[in-house]
């Protein structure tokens, strides 16, 4: 394994992502730190040279002999005298804060988004409820409000029956004016600031947004107010009424900013929503550990003063703590809430537990191996906040009209004002005003912008609420399309926990000694199939030999010596690299594995010595969710190691027609990637090592979550119940959030072809009407809100 030298994450050579730098080649975990390096190596690998040498204050110090001993220097344990050693980094209190609308934007503080303007939010997953985006809004929103009120009262008051006549007794001639100044002056420098303070950064840094039309069409408004009330006597004949008074607008000024902190922090509130599901995962956590110090004494720590190698203990109904393994004990664990599984799962001895499960009704003590960000349920947490983050290829479409959007309404404005202002009726420059003003606020693209992040953001989040994870939103717009799908046999269809069913020795020896022989070469191997061929002879209480020379043959099997004779075990193409002849054996071998059974043949001195039958069960969920994805349109294809006959007797049972049998790990990729370059669109599910490169080669990769970590970090969705029904639910919840993201779109885009020409009175020769700049502002906040509602509709959606 290799380090990121930008976030210190362990990575596979093999599969991450890399760059070479001054005549050396690192490898990153994720094309946001490939990103980050190539802006500034020289810089990321001076700051990754400075901490490793920090000599303290990263690094914390432990005793090997005397758990909870921890000191920040080097030196000796106070109990036991022994050299403390350095233990895991401490966790980094620096988090960096990202853009929800443009994850590309990251930054060491928090402040706004240069390119819309919006306020960053940290990255790192947290359980705060609210935001001080959020906050900060709502606090504005309320104070700005109340400060609205009497400038409409004063600005409206003398449309209301009987309020009028005493309005103008009570106020002297052009008082009106006076008041809604002071009124309203807090409400657009103080409570609309954030809004021209990004304008402001918008039109600096040349990336004009949401934000510049609202500075624009506030600041107009409210300057040409200001101006009216204390120099009335600059303006022409044009700006003004019938009865020679100027026009003033702070009425619309203050309710168009007060209208957008309302769609602010219903927004804000809306992304708070979308993080239920992260708050939920982290929830399912204890605050707590009973931590057993060196004298064998429980003491209840939180969970951050944990470290890996702590010794726990978990009692009856307790949530266990961290991911670790069981030391003492016994009990049955319900792993429900992390795997959906509702049948509680036993667990002895040397058996691993996941961090956020629900102990039965036994007790046992456990060791810490995962602590803090490392263990499952962070790591699902922060998995589903990167996901929430990412932007799908819609989103391209989206990101190129708003760059034009922009301008262009500018551009309409300045028209507006123009054609107004020449051919309007008098007062026409006042006129002119209002429709300029109205077109910059109705064509606000907040909507634009929230439509595919909102709904990538609730989707994903209602998929891991659902047991799927989405590592990225490029693969949950892929899967959308997926019409072919590539299915590993073994631990996917499978349970992945094969059992020997059937022993059958040559003439001389009996079954015993047959597993004796096999059981010893195959003790040096991790292959499932060497374990159930281990596990049968220890429960038939077989002694095992040693076995040296050992070899594993790709995609064959194994050989070695026992007891001084040269053993081969594996299938028919192992015997016949090897010249063995096996004749006499072919049609016993051929009847197993019609019957769906896995054949190896024992070879001792080149002479077969036996066969050995192992099955793996076919999952229950199976067969159900084959029909299903049938039933969806999916083509099935299934990939497996096992000779043809093998294959076809679990196919005839699940009912998939197209199998490619016989297949090294080598040749999945490429299996995978003919399929594409027949105009197919391509995932592939499976949970091996060997699976990696065809998950990666895949247009989507499935993983089991009940896989290897090297299949979880290839694939773009992860099934934490490791459970093919879980596809269905992938593929379901793809084409609601997709279908969700098209809605959105559709309503921003009407919405600003129709807003805009009616906000700049195209209707008024037809109807005498113009588009007050308060309705402007209503309406483009009310565009807003559909689009959120529309987005928050799939919390609710069925999996």
């Amino acid at each position: 394994m290799e380090k990121d030298p930008v976030c210190g994450m362990s990575v596979d050579p093999a599969s991450a992502e890399s760059v070479e730098h001054g005549g050396e080649r690192y490898h990153f975990c994720s094309s946001h730190c490939v990103e980050r390096f190539r802006e500034d190596p020289d810089g990321v690998l001076a700051d990754t040279s400075a901490a490793a040498s920090e000599p303290s204050g990263n690094v914390s110090y432990v005793c090997p002999m005397c758990p909870g001993v921890e000191s920040d220097e080097p030196g000796d344990c106070a109990k036991c005298g022994m050299a403390l050693e350095p233990a895991r980094p401490k966790s980094s209190s620096k988090v960096q804060y990202t853009c929800p609308m443009h994850p590309e934007v990251r930054r060491d503080e928090p402040g706004d988004c240069p390119k819309c303007g919006m306020a960053l939010e940290p990255t790192r997953v947290s359980g705060e409820e609210r935001s001080a985006e959020f906050i900060d809004m709502f606090r504005r929103f309320w104070v700005g409000g109340l400060l609205t009120l009497p400038v409409l009262f004063v600005a409206m008051g003398s449309m209301l029956p009987g309020i009028g006549p005493w309005l103008e007794e009570v106020l002297p001639a052009g008082g009106g004016h006076w008041i809604e100044l002071i009124f309203a002056t807090p409400v657009v420098l103080w409570a609309g600031w954030p809004f021209f303070s990004r304008g402001w950064k918008s039109i600096v840094t040349r990336n004009l947004n949401m934000f510049t039309l609202i500075a624009l069409g506030v600041g107009a408004a409210y300057g040409y107010s200001v101006v009216a009330t204390l120099a009335p006597g600059v303006f022409p004949d044009t700006f003004r009424a019938a009865d020679g008074t100027v026009g003033v607008y702070f009425e619309a000024a203050a309710v168009i900013v007060v209208l957008i902190l309302l769609g602010q922090v219903i927004e804000a509130r809306a992304r708070e929503k979308t993080g239920s599901a992260l708050r939920a995962i982290l929830d399912l956590a204890p605050p707590t550990a009973r931590r057993i110090d060196a004298e064998g004494n429980d003491r209840e720590v939180l969970l951050d003063e944990l470290h890996a190698g702590d010794r726990l203990r978990v009692r009856p109904g307790d949530k266990v703590p961290v991911d670790g393994e069981v030391l003492e004990g016994s009990s049955t664990v319900d792993e429900s809430m992390v795997t959906g599984e509702s049948i509680p799962v036993e667990k002895r001895e040397g058996e691993t537990v996941i961090g956020g499960t629900v102990n039965g009704q036994g007790s046992f003590i456990m060791r810490a191996d995962k602590v803090g960000e490392d263990t499952v349920l962070s790591q699902i947490a922060e998995m589903v906040a990167e996901t929430q983050r990412s932007q799908p290829p819609v989103q391209r479409l989206a990101d190129v009209v708003a760059g034009y959007f922009v301008p262009a309404v500018v551009t309409v404005a300045i028209l507006a004002f123009v054609a107004w202002g020449l051919w309007g009726p008098q007062p026409a420059m006042a006129h002119a005003v209002i429709a300029a003003v109205s077109v910059l606020i109705i064509a606000c693209p907040c909507a634009l912008g929230l439509a595919t992040p909102m709904s990538i953001q609730v989707g994903v989040g209602r998929g891991a609420r659902g047991g799927v994870l989405i590592k990225n939103a490029e693969a949950l717009e892929r899967f959308e399309k997926v019409d072919t799908l590539v299915v590993d046999k073994t631990g996917t269809l499978t349970e992945g926990k094969p059992h020997v069913v059937s022993l059958e020795p040559a003439a001389g020896i009996d079954d015993a000694q047959l597993l004796q022989l096999a059981g010893s070469l195959e003790r040096g191997s991790e292959h499932p199939l060497a374990e159930a061929i281990v596990g049968a002879a220890q429960e038939r209480d077989v002694v095992l030999s040693d076995a040296s020379d050992f070899e594993a043959v790709t995609g064959m099997g194994v050989t070695g010596r026992v007891e001084g004779r040269d053993l081969a075990l594996g299938n028919a193409r192992l015997l016949k690299t090897r010249g063995v002849e096996m004749a006499e054996w072919a049609q016993r071998a051929e009847a197993l594995q019609s019957e769906g059974k896995t054949v190896m043949f024992l070879v001792a001195d080149a002479q077969v010595m036996g066969l050995i039958g192992v099955a793996d069960p076919i999952k229950e969920t199976t067969p159900q969710a084959i029909r299903s994805l049938k039933e969806g349109g999916l083509r099935l294809v299934m990939l497996t190691g096992d000779n043809r006959a093998t294959a076809e007797a679990v196919a005839r049972q699940l009912g998939i027609d197209e199998i490619e049998a016989d297949v090294l790990p080598e040749d999945k990729g490429r299996i995978v990637r003919e399929h594409r370059e027949a105009g197919r669109v391509v995932a592939m599910a499976g949970d091996g090592v060997n699976d990696a490169p065809a998950l990666a080669e895949a247009d989507v990769g499935i993983a089991m979550g009940t896989g290897t970590d090297v299949a979880i970090q290839s694939a773009g969705v992860t099934l934490v119940r490791g459970d093919l029904a879980g596809i269905a639910r992938s593929r379901h919840l793809s084409r609601r959030v997709m279908r969700n993201i098209r809605q959105n779109l559709f309503f921003a885009f009407v919405y600003n072809s129709l807003g805009v020409p009616v906000a700049a009175g195209v209707l008024f020769p037809f109807t005498g009407w113009l588009l007050s700049p308060v309705y402007a502002a209503a309406a483009m906040s009310l565009s807003s809100i559909s689009v959120i509602s529309n987005a928050l509709r799939l919390r609710a959606a069925n999996l």
